[in-house]
């Protein structure tokens, strides 16, 4: 599977470029998935919903399936956080996996970035971060593209990752 990322300050536009980029490329004809990283303790599940009491009462995983959807939710138990090659092994095989967050993983990324957040840009001490999308022009050694040009962001990613 390819990968690329997607990083940026919080309030970068990260999740929105995102969603568009999926749209973009798998509208092309190619399969993707997503790995979302939360700094943040959050459930995707509901108290008094069946899996959440079975999770409450202990289990480590609970599969959750119905003939629409399938989700997996593990508690990790106070064991370490997984890393990101752990995660990608639980994935079936996609054309391309978007990731957002890890950004001091090994992967090639683009940045989201917007001026009035006034976060510095990540990339000009970050060689894996290989292009910008901002909202204002910048000056970089890599390319720059407009926040919401997705078409050219998109080219630029299925290019790196030759797809």
């Amino acid at each position: 599977m390819k990968l690329y990322g997607v990083v940026g300050w919080k309030n970068a536009g990260k999740t929105g470029l995102m969603e568009r980029l999926v749209t973009e490329i798998s509208g092309r004809g190619f399969s993707v998935s997503t790995v979302k990283h939360a700094h943040h303790v959050f459930d995707v599940d509901q108290p008094g919903k069946d899996s959440y009491r079975h999770r409450q009462a202990g289990a480590t995983e609970v599969l959750l399936a119905s003939r629409k959807r399938f989700a997996l939710m593990h508690e990790l138990r106070d064991t370490p956080e997984p890393i990101l090659d752990d995660l990608l092994g639980k994935l079936s095989p996609v054309d391309l996996v978007l990731i957002e967050g890890y950004k001091r993983d090994a992967h090639p990324k683009v940045e989201a970035h917007r001026a009035e957040t006034g976060n510095p840009l990540i990339a000009p001490d970050d060689p894996t971060i290989h292009a910008v999308a901002s909202d204002t022009a910048l000056t970089l050694d890599r390319p720059v593209f407009d926040l919401n040009d997705t078409g050219a962001i998109a080219d630029f990613i299925l290019s790196e990752v030759g797809l």
